[in-house]
């Protein structure tokens, strides 16, 4: 075994160690599992929901696209920073009316708020279907990390598999407070390895960051500009993917019910307000990108860049070092992802559908089994089928955005009601599939997904101007 990959494994087991021990003594039951009994500080809350938003598309896709697509790939700066802003007034509400209603997943919200078994369900295959490609983007980049680090010591495959079986391991046992200590793991190795390699291989090579900029303008002088080196990825596309990942980023089932594990409704406020300092590790990485386009051009798997460059450039430990800190990074927002589908399925679909009582510990197994049948759907996906990075993330936002206007509405709008959210809802996700599955991904030089949601978003309006005003308005909960 190579010195890269014992420093990876290490990093793979004492994570699943600290998962698997993080559940701590209290009884595991859906409460406990799903929100950790709602005690969650800032400091947890700000690493849990970093967790899952800063995965191995940050890691890898990033750099990729810096590598590979130039100006296009700077849309992931601005995309989290809106995201943030409308979680400062989004969430605090829909933590209070989760606190007051027992809620535990994102469908639970739709549910309590308009009443409707149908667009519950509709709400879970959404998730469903969204998720799935978030989970293969973090399998096939822990796959590629793991293989790349160690310099092929270890495949792709196998380390998928043992790696998703630790995540699933701790998962299982523990919840989302294990989750959320090895969230600590994963956010102090991140930062430490980003700020190595964002800083010191442009300095390695070119002399520091301003020269390497310069030398790219210089060898690349439209890589910078849009559109790039991309033919249809110019201002349409990057303003509308802005939009549609923005307003989608705490649309996503496991992001949004990880607020209901705050304490209160002031931690989500500031956890709204540090969250943008997660963006400066961003850049770092897109020079990491830019470093490799010059350094190493003509790679076949822009993905693989970062590491590439890592493992010419540094000491066998640290390219472990970098590697472990990917793998953790692929671990924890997988781990959500399990524990929020599995969650919202047992729940939300399960139950319903059982037409009888279900106790807590009937719905806690569930739970579990729901979370291995999705872990082994997504990683059969991953090892039948590869694609970029980055485009398995914005096909999951093309599907989960379509949520936002059904999720503002219940919360701001108390007059809004099912029979005004469900054709907006529809008529976007129609609109959705049916420009991805005829190739017009981009359409009319606008991302896809944001073509169903300003659909959907007209459709809703049309639909609650035309109902006028009902004669007994029903109070929102969520505005109580």
């Amino acid at each position: 075994m190579t010195t890269p990959l014992l420093v990876i494994v290490a990093f793979v087991v004492v994570s699943a160690a600290v998962g698997v021990v993080g559940r701590g003594r209290s009884e595991m039951n859906v409460e406990q599992w799903s929100v950790g009994g709602r005690r969650f500080g800032v400091i947890l809350v700000w690493l849990l929901t970093a967790g899952e938003i800063y995965t191995t598309f940050t890691f890898l896709g990033a750099s990729g696209w810096a590598y590979s697509r130039g100006a296009p790939a700077f849309y992931i700066l601005a995309y989290g920073t809106i995201g943030y802003i409308i979680s400062f007034f989004l969430l605090p509400p829909v933590w209070r009316m989760a606190k007051r209603l027992g809620l535990h997943t994102q469908p639970d919200f739709f549910l309590a708020r308009y009443d409707s078994p149908a667009l519950t369900a509709l709400a879970v295959l959404i998730a469903v279907v969204s998720i799935v490609p978030y989970l293969q983007l973090q399998l096939a980049g822990l796959g590629m990390i793991v293989e790349i680090a160690s310099a092929g010591a270890l495949s792709s495959t196998v380390a998928i598999i043992v790696a998703f079986a630790a995540t699933c391991l701790f998962v299982y046992t523990s919840g989302i407070k294990g989750i959320a200590w090895v969230a600590i793991i994963k956010d102090l190795a991140m930062m430490v390895a980003v700020a190595v390699i964002g800083f010191g291989l442009p300095t390695m090579y070119f002399g520091g960051i301003g020269k390497m900029l310069g030398e790219l303008m210089r060898r690349h002088p439209s890589h910078l500009t849009f559109p790039g080196t991309t033919p249809s990825m110019g201002v349409g596309w990057v303003i509308s993917t802005i939009l549609l990942t923005g307003v989608g980023f705490y649309c996503w089932p496991h992001t949004f019910a990880s607020a209901f594990s705050a304490k209160d409704d002031r931690t989500l406020r500031r956890n709204a307000v540090i969250m943008p300092l997660y963006q400066l590790p961003t850049v770092l990485v897109f020079f990491v990108g830019f470093t490799a386009l010059l350094v190493l051009p003509g790679l076949k798997n822009p993905d693989g860049a970062l590491l590439s460059l890592v493992t010419r450039s540094y000491p066998g430990w640290f390219a472990g070092f970098v590697g472990g800190a990917g793998a953790v990074t692929a671990m924890v927002p997988a781990a959500m992802l399990l524990l929020g589908g599995s969650t919202l399925v047992a729940k939300n679909l399960y139950r319903p559908m059982r037409r009888r009582a279900v106790s807590e510990r009937h719905l806690m197994r569930a739970s579990r089994a729901f979370m291995l049948l999705i872990a082994a759907l997504a990683l059969a996906l991953t090892l039948s089928s590869r694609t970029d990075l980055v485009k398995l993330l914005i096909f999951g936002y093309d599907g989960i955005a379509q949520l936002f206007p059904a999720i503002v509405l219940g919360v701001f709008v108390p007059r809004a009601t099912v029979r005004h959210v469900m054709p907006g809802l529809v008529a976007g996700v129609t609109a959705v599939i049916a420009l991805i599955w005829s190739n017009h991904d981009t359409f009319l030089g606008m991302n896809a997904g944001f073509v169903g949601l300003a659909l959907n978003a007209a459709v809703t309006m049309v639909a609650i101007g035309a109902a006028g005003a009902p004669a007994g308005e029903r109070r929102s909960d969520a505005a109580a």
